[in-house]
């Protein structure tokens, strides 16, 4: 059976209260990851993928998943500005529906309205070359996404 696909509020009910949370900000080219501690209180960047077939990408996720322990995923679902959803949020849902068959770890799904742009603006204002964002901004982008998710699960649950 399939692994749920969920925004992230109906995700967390799969999640056990503990445990390490895989995010991702999905790109044409590359796939930035990062993950959570067990208490989901922060996100750090583990790596940016280079895309290649779609098996070999959920193959790599899914042993990165294994290796930090992970129970689920959260994958930035690109919303254009006025809510709806484009080429690219299809494309995501598409990509979550795919792995989740592969998988029983619960995917939520956590809107990435700007987050590239937002990682950019902060990549920039640290004077980081041209070069290096292009290298680091999908993992960065993964960090804003997951650290953003981990940010709305606390306040659900009340934390301080």
């Amino acid at each position: 059976m399939p692994a749920p696909v969920l925004p992230l509020i109906d995700a967390v009910t799969h999640w056990p209260t503990r445990g390490a949370l895989i995010g991702l900000d999905l790109g044409t080219k590359t796939i930035g990851v990062a993950v959570s501690d067990p208490d989901r209180r922060l996100a750090t960047g583990v790596e940016t993928m280079q895309r290649k077939a779609f098996k070999a990408d959920a193959a790599r996720l899914l042993a990165i998943a294994g290796e930090r322990n992970a129970v689920g995923f959260v994958l930035g679902l690109p919303i254009n500005m006025d809510g709806s959803e484009g080429p690219r949020a299809q494309s995501t849902r598409a990509f979550a529906r795919n792995l989740s068959n592969l998988t029983n770890l619960a995917i939520g799904l956590w809107d990435e309205r700007l987050s590239t742009a937002a990682v950019e603006r902060e990549l920039i204002g640290m004077d980081v070359s041209r070069a290096r964002r292009a290298e680091v901004i999908d993992e960065h982008a993964a960090i804003f996404i997951l650290q953003g998710a981990l940010d709305r699960l606390a306040k659900l649950r009340g934390d301080r």
